[in-house]
This record gives C-alpha cells, structure tokens and sequence, in this order.
C-alpha cells in the first residue's frame, strides 16, 4: 500500500472514532493517535497539503482533550506542511498556534511562531504585516528577557521601517539597540554600527542640523564613537551635503566602501540621499 492510501486509510479510521460510540475521551485519545499517524504517512509522500489539513483534525482532537500545548503543537506542525504549498494557510496555522500557547503562558514559544509568521509575510514581500509580527514578536521576547532575539526582530522592523521611508521610527529603534548594547561587553561591538544606521536615516531626511546634534549625542553615548569609520562616513557626508557637493558625497562613500563593504541596505538609503543631493545641485543651477 502507497503511503497516501495508507494515510487516506487512517484517517478513515479516525474519523469512524470520531463518530461511533465509545467514551467520551478514550474516543479522541485514539482520533488523535490516528490522525497522527496520518499526517505522518502524507508528509513522507510529501503529500503537504492532505498532511497539513490532518494536523488540523489532530489539533482538533487535543482541545477537546483539553490538551492545549499538544493542540498548539499540532497546529505548528499544520503550519510546517502547508509551507510547502500556501503561505497563507500557513499564517492562519500560526496564529492559531501563538494564541494558544498565549492562553497557557508559553509566551517564549509564542514569540518564536510570531518571529515565523513575519519570516512568512516577508518572503511573501508583505513588508507591512511583516514590520507589525516583527513587532509583536520583539514585544514578547522582551517580555521573557530574550534581549538578542528581540533585537533581531526590532532590527528588522528598523530596516522596513526606512525603506517605506519612516525614518524617524528607525531612528528611534537603532538607538534604542545601541544604548542597550553598551551596557553588554558581549553587543558592545555592534554599537557603532547601530548609531552608523540610525545615523544613515537622519541623513535620508535631510537636516544638517539633525544630524550634527545626532553625532554630539551618540560621542556622549559612547565616547569611543568619533574614533571610528563609521562616525567619520557620517560627518563627511553631513558636510558634504552641507556644502552642496556630490563628488565629495561620492568620494566619502567609495572610500569606505572599498574597506568595509555597504550592504544592500544602506546602499539604496546612501543613494536617496544622493539622488536628494543632485536635485538640490540641479536646482540651484537652474537659479544661476
């Protein structure tokens, strides 16, 4: 017998328990072990779609056993499955998964399918719903004191923040990181390049002034910050704009390029700037 007819099988047979006579519980304790088996026997014909479907029976039984982590977990192991196939489906397992978890005070494993749902939204380039489960997600390790992993999440809602061009929210989220990461011998490393992308989103926004008074406050956050490359990008592109000239702004940025490489993030900000830059130039020409 093939795999899926041995599923299709068992599933039969646990929906028969499901509806024939029999005590109450003892009835779904051996739904539930069919079902499992089920879902076993779909997933190793890779068959996602009738396994994830049979998870969602199995989960079923387990909350009228009142079993709710098992029913959580039956629900995530859905999720798992319809991956494969509908990223929407597979949301809707997690959800459900996270509520249920919430119900039983499992907020840790609750934070972790959160953090799985915005992985989800953001591979299907859903930034927005992505930004608000990074969110959550962040919420909830900060909650359990997951310090790291609530950073991660918050980095990411920091990232989408500024390409929808919410500069003030990344802002705010890059210094929050950096001030407490100092406190940290372990994150202290990273802080100069937390203040280099909220430093970045002040540039997107164009305020000399701003940004000037942003890197007196980040030398008083950290003192060693203006010994490094990334407060010197900073100032030089600061006076570049300042002086209106953008073979300066592209000469500063060659330059630390060609040492430490810009990834792909803060190469599309650094050119908005730019772009904003030449506009300017162009401007003023046209008033010449």
């Amino acid at each position: 017998m093939d795999l899926v007819a041995k599923g299709d099988d068992l599933e039969k047979k646990a929906e028969k328990k499901l509806n024939g006579w029999g005590f109450f519980g003892s009835k779904h304790e051996d739904a539930a072990d069919l079902f499992d088996k089920a879902a076993n026997n779909f997933k190793l014909a890779k068959s996602w779609e009738k396994a994830g479907s049979t998870y969602v029976k199995l989960s079923q039984c387990h909350l009228k056993l009142d079993s709710k982590h098992e029913a959580a977990s039956a629900y995530v192991d859905a999720a798992h499955c319809y991956k494969k196939t509908s990223t929407t489906e597979a949301i809707s397992c997690l959800v459900q998964a996270v509520d249920m978890f919430c119900d039983i005070g499992r907020i840790s494993m609750a934070a972790r399918y959160l953090k799985e749902i915005a992985e989800l939204y953001e591979s299907d380039a859903n930034i927005e719903k992505s930004m608000e489960f990074y969110h959550k997600a962040a919420d909830f390790f900060q909650n359990e004191d997951v310090t790291t992993s609530a950073n991660q999440c918050n980095q990411k809602v920091a990232e989408f923040a500024a390409q929808l061009e919410q500069y003030q929210t990344s802002i705010d989220i890059y210094e929050e990181i950096a001030r407490q990461s100092l406190k940290s011998n372990l994150l202290k490393y990273g802080v100069k390049g937390h203040l280099l992308n909220a430093g970045i989103c002040h540039l997107c926004k164009g305020d000399v002034v701003a940004i000037t008074n942003a890197l007196e406050r980040y030398q008083e956050m950290d003192p060693t910050f203006s010994g490094t490359r990334e407060y010197k990008l900073l100032a030089d592109i600061a006076a570049a704009i300042d002086e209106e000239d953008v073979s300066k702004f592209t000469d500063v940025i060659k330059e630390f390029d060609s040492m430490t490489p810009l990834d792909s993030w803060k190469t599309t900000l650094l050119l908005r700037v730019k772009e904003k830059l030449k506009a300017k130039e162009v401007e003023e020409d046209d008033l010449t």
